[in-house]
């Protein structure tokens, strides 16, 4: 696996940024949760294309739901984008969901239910 450059590092960091409010605030679709947020975005060192993982509070049915939002206003994401960041080309935007907080939780419960029998 290779390292990411400084300069690539900063690429993501904005374009995390960038998406963030564009989600948050500009996209008016009804599918898409009010608790959504980007965890962390990966963009290839060509710009060519960008892996958006985002993180959904509530059930199995909202993140779906949101995820296929998400996927439908993926032209207008891509455009609001270009406008905000100024890059060589823009990415293709690919959305994942990122389960790792809904994890995290669980294992917090876990372990305070451990720790309480103890």
């Amino acid at each position: 696996m290779r390292k990411n450059s400084i300069k690539n590092t900063r690429i993501n960091t904005e374009v995390q940024h960038e998406l963030s409010n564009i989600i948050r605030g500009e996209i008016k679709d009804p599918r898409i949760a009010p608790m959504t947020s980007v965890v962390a975005v990966e963009v290839a060192p060509d710009l060519k294309t960008c892996k958006a993982y985002i993180s959904v509070l509530g059930d199995e049915e909202a993140q779906k739901d949101t995820l296929e939002g998400l996927r439908s206003a993926e032209g207008y994401i891509r455009k609001q984008l270009a406008s905000s960041i100024n890059l060589r080309n823009t990415p293709e935007i690919k959305f994942i969901i990122d389960q790792s907080i809904e994890y995290g939780v669980n294992m917090s419960k876990l372990i305070d239910e451990v720790n309480k029998k103890d």
